[in-house]
């Protein structure tokens, strides 16, 4: 049988809609969808926070200087939404938020001791799509990023990017997402020295190797301020799409003077690191929708009761995940009449999958797991 695309199954299953009041590419997240984007966003800070990330917010407005001072403005113009005239300022829907995580790290003196600053938030960003291009979660004009920014010296870069590898890795097994291949997405149109991008390249190459990935490397794909690695997965049509990505930037900090003391009592500037986790929770519901179809795997029995000792039985999860999925009542997740419905099944098979216990990442203090 035919895979159900995950618009017409999300709908189905209630999970999103889209309305013509509100417009096309602005879905509306329905109470049985709101769960799963709920626990993923936890699922993504639990894992943020054992990596070192301090949460942080950020408007998702600011002055159009902001964003032509780090180059979006320059590079996204036509995809970012017009600019609003308010007094005599223009402010601008952001397209991304590490313009102002670079301000949050410049906000305050740094030396080589605080580093690295690992900023973490989850938040939303804008892209004026066509409505010709749009579709369900995968295309949308407003965008709920998992979004982490890490400024660090340069002898932590390929440590960092290591760690950033090892939670998506984490993350993958938790959810039963396959990776298709690693792409090192090299240089195209952009700014920036010669030198600080093969020395980017070269980080990601490092890191790439020491997990011993293999990758496939393509020039002209990376970001306009460096170098990228690219999760690449593929949608229940066999589509492949980019999900997590991990890109090292040497040009926006040079671009905002960034700076820290280092040991030698001089001033040194720090890279960043653009991490991706979980890329954007429209764009990793609908993978995880059309991927499990709504339903359980062949074999796993279904769970109709507070209390599901087949599900618990061998597992070590979070025990906020097992409070909150784990022994809600079936009904919680069941359709209007209150009867029990596949999102029950979906809802349990997303987090079915435990922690690698051989996972790099350092485990959570004793008692918070099960």
């Amino acid at each position: 049988m035919e895979n159900e695309d995950h618009r017409s199954l999300g709908r189905r299953l209630r999970l999103f809609d889209t309305v013509p009041i509100i417009g096309a590419g602005l879905p509306i997240w329905l109470p049985d969808g709101a769960v799963i984007r709920g626990e993923l966003e936890r699922m993504a800070a639990e894992i943020a926070e054992r990596t070192g990330c301090v949460r942080v917010h950020t408007p998702v407005l600011a002055k159009r200087a902001l964003f032509e001072q780090s180059g979006h403005w320059n590079k996204f113009a036509e995809d970012m939404f017009p600019a609003m005239k308010v007094g005599d300022d223009e402010l601008v829907l952001r397209p991304a938020n590490c313009p102002s995580h670079v301000q949050v790290y410049a906000a305050e003196a740094h030396s080589w001791r605080d580093l690295p600053v690992r900023l973490i938030e989850s938040a939303s960003m804008f892209r004026s799509e066509l409505s010709g291009v749009l579709g369900g979660l995968s295309r949308v004009r407003q965008i709920s990023l998992d979004d982490a920014h890490v400024f660090c010296a340069e002898d932590q870069v390929v440590d960092e990017v290591v760690q950033a590898l090892d939670a998506i890795t984490d993350a993958y097994g938790v959810l039963g997402i396959t990776v298709d291949h690693y792409r090192l997405s090299g240089r195209g149109p952009g700014s920036g020295a010669d030198q600080d991008w093969d020395a980017s390249e070269a980080d990601l190459r490092a890191a790439l190797d020491r997990r011993g990935i293999p990758f496939e490397y393509v020039p002209g794909e990376g970001a306009f301020y460096g170098p990228k690695i690219d999760v690449q997965v593929r949608d229940s049509a066999g589509r492949e799409e980019t999900l997590s990505t991990v890109q090292v930037d040497r040009v926006l900090p040079e671009r905002f003077g960034l700076s820290y003391i280092g040991v030698d009592g001089a001033k040194h500037r720090p890279v960043m690191i653009h991490r991706g986790l979980l890329s954007s929770m429209e764009r990793l519901v609908a993978l995880l929708i059309e991927q499990y179809q709504g339903g359980s795997r062949p074999g796993s029995p279904p769970c109709r009761s507070r209390s599901c000792p087949s599900i618990h039985a061998g597992m070590r999860m979070p025990r906020s995940w097992s409070a909150r999925v784990w022994l809600r009542p079936a009904s919680a997740f069941g359709s209007s009449t209150g009867a029990p419905s596949d999102l029950a099944l979906l809802a349990r098979m997303l987090f079915r999958r435990r922690m690698s216990a051989s996972s790099a990442i350092a485990r959570p203090p004793p008692g918070t797991w099960l």
